[in-house]
């Protein structure tokens, strides 16, 4: 039986994130979908949300004040005026999990001005389909219960590890915004496509098993990304070409600088939500 049965979870924002986190809970069932709210600036999106997956749509204080678990769903500069919009209706009895890229627990925690439980995470968006690669780090008042339930709810959508907060920065350039990476080579594989002259539609079926066929050699091979790609690269063939250009161009210089930048401005929005004394 799921710990999450007897708990109300309440969304505070209903962006494409909470819905994927409501879509993966009400498909596995681990908890009924009328223990389930969500508040948002936009009234019409959580009756969207209600309409679609079955939720409660209680009023905004009542939907706070009795949530066991809220779940920050806000945009990162939008957090100081969410929460304290509803400070008022929080207790220290509740749990907070944020999805907020860049805002420490330390932070959340100042702005409810109480001990609550905290818990930082960093899902990505393929969560919408249930793939999604999840880092959880807990907050200074959080319990090892605190944190088994936000494992069982960030199962429900993919994969879960637990990491550091510290470490989150760099999980959010790295997987965080990892899909875009791989949507930004999709782009150009299918530019290619077109140019050698294959059908648009054609293309993307054939890119698309390519890369979900590599990651299911990586994850069920258990083999090194080198060592595969070797495996595939036979001396003066096509893929050696290939890759010749790709290290020619400072493929693999290029993606590293490009985590790292992500991570450096994980960081610096970090350092910009510290609050000044």
């Amino acid at each position: 039986m799921s710990i999450l049965q007897n708990k109300t979870i309440c969304f505070l924002g209903a962006g494409s994130m909470a819905e994927a986190m409501i879509s993966g809970l009400v498909d596995k069932k681990l908890l009924p979908a009328e223990q389930i709210y969500a508040i948002n600036r936009s009234g019409s999106r959580v009756q969207e949300l209600a309409e679609r997956y079955e939720i409660a749509t209680p009023t905004k204080e009542e939907a706070i004040s009795k949530a066991d678990i809220i779940i920050l769903a806000v945009k990162p500069k939008d957090i100081a005026e969410a929460i304290s919009s509803i400070r008022s209706l929080t207790s220290s009895r509740q749990l907070f999990i944020s999805v907020l890229a860049g805002t420490s627990t330390d932070y959340i925690t100042s702005l409810l001005g109480h001990s609550a439980a905290v818990i930082r995470t960093m899902p990505n968006t393929s969560a919408a389909v249930g793939f999604s690669a999840t880092a959880l780090a807990p907050g200074a008042h959080a319990t090892d219960t605190d944190m088994e339930v936000a494992l069982q709810i960030f199962k429900a959508i993919g994969i879960v590890e637990t990491v550091k907060e510290e470490a989150l920065h760099a999980v959010t350039g790295l997987s965080g915004s990892g899909p875009a990476y791989v949507y930004y080579l999709v782009e150009a594989m299918e530019q290619a496509g077109q140019e050698i002259g294959l059908e648009g539609d054609v293309a993307r079926r054939l890119i698309l098993q390519t890369i979900i066929g590599a990651a299911h050699m990586l994850r069920d091979r258990g083999e090194e990304p080198a060592a595969l790609r070797k495996q595939v690269t036979s001396p003066g063939g096509t893929t050696a070409a290939g890759i010749a250009v790709l290290e020619k161009c400072g493929f693999q210089d290029a993606m590293l600088a490009c985590i790292k930048q992500a991570v450096a401005r994980s960081e610096e929005m970090g350092k910009q939500s510290v609050p000044t004394s």
